[in-house]
């Protein structure tokens, strides 16, 4: 693709005439906060959503031609004090469930490559009995404060330091300024929760890293060798170390695989293209997924730059020994989101995806981190490492706009309500299990499937664990899709 060039002229940057012909967008003249007013972040997020949301055309307060003066555009961004509210008030489309900000980029940044303060422990929330809350307990992240603990998938809390969780005050109690806190556990019996004066303290970590890749295994069953990969997150760090994990378990011979994907919130594209081409195939020549981006940039992008094919190589350039199979088994949940519906999504028309467990979170939409930086060539406002220096240093505030859907090779990418399983099995609070082992249920109906041997198992659900939050969404990125490319500093040259 010819570089995109993108032409800066004194003022701001908001009209845009384009041509296809070159592939050059020229960013005219456009409104003018009063710099005496104080609303920098604010100029940013319109300017930025103006440019690059997903929304933009159905969004009045974006418009082009919203403003006839620089009083009537300043006077806007002073509306709402508070940038949170004016991004939620004044720019966000209704229908809009995953756009969201914050106050310092770094978070968001240092997310991106799985870093974060975390006492490592997973769990989902669940409302009963009116107002009360209760935490159960999904998985404790391996090497984290909560791995040196007594605490354990499956388990209950109903209590942080003594105080009952309810939905007024679960927020402040479980991540609030305090670092450390102590969870009061309970005893679930007959519908009931008791609690049962078991206590654990946790602490959470300044720069904790996950690595994503936390369980694999293998079992021979029935004249089968089946091996598993639990995968928590979609964190390009790591490609690397997924390589070798799909490489082990080919060298031990599997037949079938079965990707467990039901708590992964998703992540980076790339991550999720080089594990696609890790399972299906290296054919460079297939089409993996294409971009569909507002009427203003779809225009700008030359069909290749749009597209992205599978790969036999991850980004380190090591090469990639597909398992080449026909066939994968996936384990979701209504925590099953974004990367992980794309990598779904992205396989379907290639070979067999037979999804066990809940209807995923339906994310079609990919994000981008933004920051105070209108002056990046191609790319104004996408934040970048190498432009540290370059962000405004009065504003850290940064925004996750969904900017874009991303389709598989037929075109589809209609998922909104999630995608639904072929073999639907919801988690039981009563019987969690334990992750990667053979009696777990949902690994243990995908192998019931991929044998064939039935047996006499029960697979009856007595309460299915229906969470309305969890540990997931005090995250910087909570749910998104990443869309790599455009962090690179050469992508208006692909």
């Amino acid at each position: 693709m010819k570089k995109i060039i993108v032409l800066f002229l004194l003022g701001g940057l908001i009209n845009v005439s384009c041509s296809k012909d070159d592939d050059t967008i020229v960013l005219g003249n456009g409104p003018i906060a009063d710099p005496s007013a104080g609303v920098d972040t604010e100029d940013f997020m319109w300017k930025a959503m103006n440019f690059w949301y997903f929304w933009q055309a159905e969004v009045d307060n974006l418009a082009d031609d919203r403003f006839n003066n620089s009083e009537d555009y300043t006077a806007f961004l002073q509306s709402e004090a508070d940038p949170a509210a004016f991004f939620d008030e004044q720019l966000r489309f209704g229908e809009d469930r995953f756009s969201f900000y914050g106050s310092d980029y770094e978070e968001f940044t240092n997310f991106l490559s799985g870093v974060t303060k975390s006492n490592g422990l997973s769990y989902g929330l669940i409302n009963y009995d009116g107002n009360l809350v209760v935490g159960y307990v999904r998985l404790v992240v391996p090497n984290s404060d909560a791995a040196s603990k007594n605490i354990f998938r499956g388990e209950f809390f109903t209590g942080v330091d003594g105080q009952t969780l309810t939905l007024d005050n679960y927020i402040d109690l479980l991540n609030g300024d305090n670092d450390t806190y102590t969870l009061n556990m309970a005893d679930f019996a007959n519908d009931t929760y008791t609690p049962n004066n078991k206590e654990v303290t946790l602490t959470k970590e300044e720069g904790f890293q996950e690595n994503p890749i936390h369980i694999t295994n293998t079992f021979e069953i029935g004249g089968r060798t089946i091996g598993y990969l639990y995968y928590s997150r979609f964190l390009r760090d790591f490609d690397e170390n997924l390589n070798d994990a799909l490489n082990q378990l080919k060298s031990q011979g599997i037949t079938d695989l079965v990707l467990d994907l039901r708590y992964n919130p998703g992540g980076s594209t790339d991550t999720a293209r080089f594990l696609a081409s890790m399972i299906y195939g290296t054919n460079t020549n297939d089409l993996f997924s294409r971009q569909r981006w507002n009427s203003k940039r779809q225009e700008n992008f030359s069909a290749a730059s749009l597209e992205d094919y599978f790969t036999d190589r991850v980004s380190s350039g090591s090469l990639i020994n597909s398992l080449n199979f026909s066939t994968v088994y996936v384990l979701t949940t209504g925590r099953s989101a974004s990367a992980s519906e794309l990598l779904i999504n992205a396989l379907d028309p290639y070979m067999q995806v037979i999804q066990v467990g809940g209807t995923t979170r339906g994310k079609n939409e990919f994000s981008l981190t933004m920051v105070d930086d209108p002056l990046r060539q191609g790319a104004p406002y996408i934040y970048t490492p190498s432009r540290v220096n370059n962000i405004n240093p009065d504003n850290r505030w940064a925004i996750q706009p969904l900017c874009g859907r991303i389709e598989n090779s037929i075109g589809f990418s209609d998922f909104t309500t999630g995608l639904v399983p072929e073999i639907e099995l919801e988690e039981d609070l009563y019987n969690l299990g334990i992750l990667g082992d053979i009696n777990e249920p949902l690994l243990a109906r995908a192998i019931q499937d991929i044998t064939g041997l039935s047996g006499k198992r029960d697979f009856t659900v007595q309460m299915p664990a229906s969470p309305f939050s969890g540990s997931e969404m005090f995250t910087p990125l909570k749910d998104n899709m990443i869309l790599d490319k455009m962090y690179n500093s050469d992508f208006m040259d692909q």
